[in-house]
């Protein structure tokens, strides 16, 4: 088998040849060269009038009259021309008169013309459409086929002599051009050793003008008339490189035919025999000579076998195909080079010379050692890791690189882990160890050991990487999963199974554990005022004193936004839970220092207690929640303990929310109206505006009972404008029946903190019309608490436009008499509270009589609330008080009933008049 292995490579070689076509390529290329080296002028029997770039800049654009090759063809016989041959198309019909003059002249020319035909592929892939000249041209000059087949390459080298168009076969244009028969014979090669330049050609527009020089070249010469100008795109390109014209290739296959250069390829026989000849020298030869001298007969025959073929082409029309021979000789030249290479020395260089490059190159740390684990190879990595050269390390023990193993620890046995990958799928042994720099200092390492039989024995190999970095970064990303990034406290996560611990170890002792929720309070003024930097910092400061406060058992974590938790074992607290939680509170009372500035930070805290308020962390957390919840809404400060009440009286709220939404959206709020008295004469003077809830099914409903919900939820602005823009609609109506009421409201903190409201208000007078005196906007001090200069100015502008602005409940708050300095009143209304007491208690009526006597020093106007009987609005009137409003005069009532009661009398004199 040995013996006969480089014959059958040949065979499978030129198999493989034939069966890809490959040869075929190669047989192309071989003529083409040919071409080259036999190279040989035209014979000059041949003329192209080209129709070229001067011709189409004198004549005009593309395509032309046909009368001027009417013309062109009585100066053609004129000048004496034989055959004349046009590559135009003349398929279909232009202008009739030049069309005519074109038939006129080939029939006096005397039928010596050659029209061509073409087929035109479908651009569907169809049957192919035969372009024909116009009968009338047809009748007087000669068919021929312009038609040439471009091979896979794009080159045009064979030329047909005939070919089918419908049912006749029609000769091509070059054949009877060249007086020949076609026969219906097969395409030969058309001779391109004849260079395309050395064909005569003559200007179209020359001709056309008859000049002499141009005709003189054409006497006796068989003519090809057409487009030789680039932008005309009839171009063909040829072998070695070249590109034709259209006409210039049929003059090319012309000069073929007419010198004799119909080239076609010899028959397989031949190449048959060559190869036979080829392989039976070779059989003889192989182990009988050197493989110099085989060398030397291979390429001696192949050079022979292409002299023999280029003498052949350059004295008679044959090539001769050699190209299946000179690939034998290629596969026998490789033959005889496998046969001498010694191939398994040459891939165990080839793979020692991969190893090292990829060795050298790794960015990870490459170390080998022999069977007694003395080290052979240390990379760079190896060294930028451990700060050894290489001459240091070679010859070492690899447990040099381990560092001194800690009390009770083993060093990694280089031995073991690479025998136990050569057990496991993949091959290699991932271990972790601590590593020795040169420099002392120890780091962690992962290695990976593989171990594999070599010539010297069994030998092992570690990749190793220095995961200092990815130590620290996996603590990060543990890190920062498990606290909170600005403050450092211990996050939900945390705290949730910090909670699932301190309660199963609760169990097992029977003990409590108690989890604290807090949220500050206005912390939302802080990040509006002074941007999210200063409210980052308090935040931080918060964590600060509340992990001091908490003490260290305790387990701090924030939870979101301004809500932190505290947990922790009850025994640990050495208090009551309420007292823990209180002193939580008070702790804060003290400002908090953060960089140049003091902020007074209060909190609310809901308390859970395990097992009452939850009996897992889950319960602990939601019951918490809701106890804070409650806290902000009742006791801002302080702490309030979670109770099963509390989250049926949140589950309430929350259903109330949900049924005041849909009251909003189907219309059942209305306005009703209580009348306010000059107390000296009893006439109106207006109403106050209060809103009451027509329930579907529990008819009105108390505002005691729905107000404060209104007021703590998203519906607050909403339904604080619709109160205000009805309100000025039912003053506006009353005005225009010619009852001047003025109308009081109660504004709502949403209405100042959502947006502009003085120009919100001045927008309502212009869209209702109402006189702006007829307004008057009631304010609470809890509104006025709320960013003091900016509500200070919008008062002032309310004022501006007309409205009048009234401090309601005076005497509740803390700071009334500072508020009556600084902002913009028209007066003030007493609260019930002191009205209602006025004729039993001193101190009430001391308290009224002071106000009273305050507000006219002020030139403000007062309004007294809950007056019931005379009694009380007689000695209001004594007191100098001028306006009141109670039961006494008119309890709130719908604006029908308002009307019927109080305007009745102002509604029949305006009817009247």
């Amino acid at each position: 088998m040995k013996r006969y292995r480089p014959h059958i490579l040949v065979a499978i070689a030129l198999a493989v040849v034939l069966s890809t076509g490959w040869h075929g390529a190669l047989r192309n290329a071989i003529t083409d060269l040919r071409f080259g080296w036999q190279s040989r002028t035209a014979s000059g029997n041949v003329v192209v009038v080209a129709i070229d770039a001067p011709s189409i800049e004198q004549i005009g654009v593309w395509p032309w009259p046909r009368r001027l090759h009417a013309e062109l063809l009585h100066r053609l016989e004129a000048a004496g021309a034989q055959d004349i041959a046009f590559d135009v198309d003349f398929s279909s019909p232009s202008d009739p008169a030049s069309d005519e003059a074109f038939v006129k002249a080939l029939r006096e020319v005397g039928g010596s013309t050659i029209l061509p035909s073409f087929k035109q592929p479908a651009p569907n892939g169809g049957v192919a459409h035969i372009n024909r000249p116009l009968k009338p041209f047809s009748n007087q000059s000669w068919p021929a086929v312009v038609n040439v087949a471009i091979e896979r390459d794009g080159l045009v080298r064979r030329y047909p002599v005939s070919e089918r168009l419908g049912d006749t076969f029609v000769p091509s244009m070059a054949v009877v051009l060249a007086g020949q028969d076609a026969n219906r014979r097969p395409p030969f090669l058309i001779d391109f050793g004849i260079r395309a330049s050395s064909i005569p050609t003559v200007s179209y527009i020359d001709v056309l003008r008859g000049n002499t020089a141009a005709l003189d070249k054409l006497r006796d010469k068989k003519i090809v008339v057409g487009a030789t100008a680039l932008e005309l795109g009839d171009r063909f390109s040829v072998p070695n490189g070249r590109i034709v014209a259209g006409p210039v290739l049929q003059a090319l296959a012309a000069e073929s035919i007419l010198q004799n250069r119909m080239l076609r390829w010899t028959s397989d026989a031949g190449m048959m025999l060559g190869l036979g000849a080829i392989c039976l020298l070779m059989i003889y030869s192989w182990r009988r000579f050197a493989p110099g001298m085989r060398v030397a007969i291979l390429l001696a025959a192949g050079t022979a076998a292409e002299l023999v073929a280029v003498l052949v082409q350059a004295r008679w029309p044959f090539v001769i195909d050699t190209s299946l021979f000179h690939i034998a000789i290629v596969a026998y030249l490789t033959a005889i080079a496998l046969d001498e290479l010694d191939f398994r020395g040459l891939l165990g260089r080839i793979a020692e010379s991969r190893f090292h490059r990829i060795a050298m190159s790794l960015g990870d740390g490459l170390v080998c050692t022999d069977e007694q684990h003395r080290i052979t190879v240390w990379n760079p990595g190896a060294s930028a890791i451990f700060g050894y050269m290489p001459a240091e390390m070679i010859g070492r023990p690899f447990e040099t690189l381990c560092a001194a193993p800690a009390d009770g620890e083993v060093r990694p046995s280089m031995h073991d882990a690479a025998r136990q990958a050569l057990l496991v799928p993949g091959g290699a042994v991932v271990v972790e160890f601590e590593g020795r720099r040169k420099n002392g200092e120890t780091f962690p390492v992962e290695a990976s050991f593989s171990g594999w039989q070599g010539t010297d024995g069994f030998q092992y190999g570690a990749i190793l990487r220095d995961i200092s970095v990815r130590k620290r970064e996996a603590e990060r990303v543990k890190y920062l999963a498990e606290h909170d990034a600005l403050t450092g406290l211990a996050n939900r996560n945390v705290l949730h199974a910090s909670l699932t611990r301190l309660i199963t170890a609760a169990e097992q002792r029977s003990s409590n554990v108690v989890l604290l929720v807090l949220g500050l309070d206005g912390f939302q003024q802080i990040n509006n005022m002074l941007g999210h930097a200063a409210g980052d910092l308090v935040l931080c400061a918060v964590a600060e004193r509340l992990t001091i406060e908490a003490g260290l058992g305790a387990i701090v974590a924030r939870l979101s936004g301004d809500e932190y938790a505290v947990a922790l074992d009850c025994a640990q607290i050495g208090e009551p839970t309420a007292e823990f939680a209180e002193r939580i509170a008070r702790a804060f009372e003290a400002p908090l220092a953060t960089a140049t500035r003091q902020h007074r930070v209060k909190i609310s805290l809901g308390v859970a207690v395990y097992p009452e308020g939850g009996r897992n962390a889950d319960d602990l957390l939601s019951n918490a929640h809701l106890a804070l919840t409650k806290a902000k809404l009742t006791r801002r400060g302080s702490h309030v303990i979670f109770e099963s009440a509390i989250r049926q009286e949140l589950e309430s709220r929350l259903t109330l929310e949900g049924e005041l939404a849909l009251a909003a959206d189907r219309g059942e709020f209305e306005l009703f109206y209580q009348p306010q008295i000059r107390l000296l004469d009893g006439s109106l003077i207006g109403a106050e505006a209060l809103i009451r809830w027509r329930h579907p099914l529990r008819g009105y409903v108390s505002p005691a009972e729905f107000m404060p919900v209104v007021n703590s939820s998203a519906l607050s602005e909403r339904v604080a404008n619709w109160v205000m823009e009805t309100a000025c609609r039912q003053a506006r109506a009353w005005e225009l029946s010619g009852n001047d009421v003025r109308v009081a409201i109660n504004l709502s903190p949403s209405q100042l903190q959502s947006g502009d409201l003085a120009h919100a208000v001045a927008a309502l007078l212009d869209s209702t019309g109402l006189t702006p005196s007829l307004l008057e906007i009631e304010v609470t001090e809890d509104i006025l608490l709320h960013d003091e200069s900016r509500v200070l100015d919008m008062f002032k502008r309310i004022q501006q436009l007309g409205v009048r602005v009234l401090f309601d409940d005076f005497g509740t708050g803390y700071a009334s008499l500072s508020y009556l300095k600084k902002f913009p009143l028209d007066g003030l209304k007493i609260d019930r509270s002191f009205v209602f007491g006025l004729l039993a208690n001193s101190d009430d009526a001391a308290i009224v009589g002071s106000t009273i006597g305050l507000s006219k020093q002020l030139g403000l106007t007062v309004v007294a609330e809950g007056i019931e009987d005379r009694a009380t609005a007689d000695f209001l009137v004594s007191m100098g008080c001028e306006e009141g409003q109670g039961y006494f005069f008119g309890r709130p009532m719908p604006a029908e009933a308002f009307e019927k009661q109080f305007l009745t009398v102002e509604l029949e004199a305006v009817s009247a008049a």
